[in-house]
């Protein structure tokens, strides 16, 4: 049964650049320009009008956009629920400008070792996510840590928790690696990891949508009993302003907004890409978590009452349970 009949997320992508050159993400590969500030600003609306609640201003790198945070207050003049990801390099240079206009602050972290994260990361990053978790704290703002687990650090978990998380009162946010296009990581989780992190997933501060462990064994996306909802779910905009369908990992089509995303949405032909959602041969197996959180919330199956929980979880640990209702 479904529940929701509009899209409820924008993973809106403000440039692909990127100041880092992670080992698992292409992103940062490609050209690319800035959104602009005009366009944001009618996208935004149309997006309040389709009924997204929330949007992921994202990348490549967010903070290199040097008006982030005038996207991030117009999108909360709407009553939007906003999220940024970043590697933390010019948090602290732009931490004063983003307070109180991001409602999940994620900086990601892939080893609680120095040398480790910083490998991972193609770039020195690791002492200026030590350093903006105490900036963002001295400004009252609880970022989460955001832990991409891989077979070879899901060791590590009890070490981050208990090392950088605790101490800094902030939710570990566990992050099972997928893989997609061109990027493939050679380390998929076993039945061993899935364990372990099922087992954080349930501690104090701690967050992992189970669902993402369930649809592992049961082998990702499957086109013939599709779980993806991802383009009905989820808006992708393109810092060329382009509407990116069915997602933006496998990117069949893109349609120029020319400030009218509302109608374009809606249109036929959109509509005739949206209704291919999971069913397209590229979908089978496919475990992409930001397109599977999204799905899980919006069908009565499983995967819903899997992920219910921890997400219930989360909003209460971030207090945002508040917007969404």
């Amino acid at each position: 049964m479904r529940l929701v009949s509009h899209p409820v997320l924008c993973n809106y992508y403000v440039t692909y650049r990127c100041n880092a050159s992670c080992s698992f993400c292409d992103i940062w590969e490609r050209p690319s320009p800035y959104v602009t500030l005009e366009n944001a600003r009618q996208n935004l609306r149309d997006l309040k009008k389709l009924g997204v609640r929330v949007v992921d201003f994202t990348g490549g790198e967010p903070l290199l956009h040097r008006q982030l945070p005038e996207l991030l207050q117009e999108a909360k003049q709407l009553g939007l629920i906003t999220t940024v990801t970043t590697n933390a390099l010019l948090y602290p240079k732009q931490a004063e400008q983003l307070r109180g206009v991001v409602d999940m602050l994620h900086f990601s972290l892939d080893s609680p070792v120095e040398e480790e994260h910083n490998k991972s990361r193609g770039v020195r990053c690791f002492d200026k996510v030590m350093e903006s978790i105490a900036i963002a704290r001295q400004l009252g703002e609880r970022p989460d840590i955001l832990f991409t687990v891989f077979e070879h650090n899901v060791h590590q978990i009890r070490q981050m928790y208990e090392e950088i998380c605790l101490p800094n009162d902030l939710v570990l946010i566990l992050n099972p690696v997928f893989e997609y296009n061109t990027v493939d990581t050679g380390d998929r989780l076993s039945e061993d990891a899935l364990l372990q992190m099922s087992w954080w997933g349930k501690q104090k501060n701690v967050y992992l949508n189970d669902a993402f462990i369930q649809l592992r064994r049961d082998g990702g996306n499957h086109i013939e009993d599709p779980i993806c909802r991802a383009a009905s779910t989820t808006i992708v905009i393109s810092p060329e302003n382009k509407l990116v369908l069915p997602c933006y990992h496998l990117g069949l089509k893109d349609f120029a907004i020319d400030n009218n995303l509302y109608e374009l949405y809606q249109s036929a032909e959109v509509q005739k890409l949206v209704a291919l959602e999971g069913r397209l041969p590229a979908c089978e197996g496919c475990a992409i978590n930001c397109y599977m959180q999204p799905s899980f919330a919006v069908d009565i199956n499983k995967y819903f009452w899997r992920a219910l929980p921890s997400t219930i979880k989360y909003n209460w640990m971030k207090g945002t349970w508040k917007q969404l209702l």
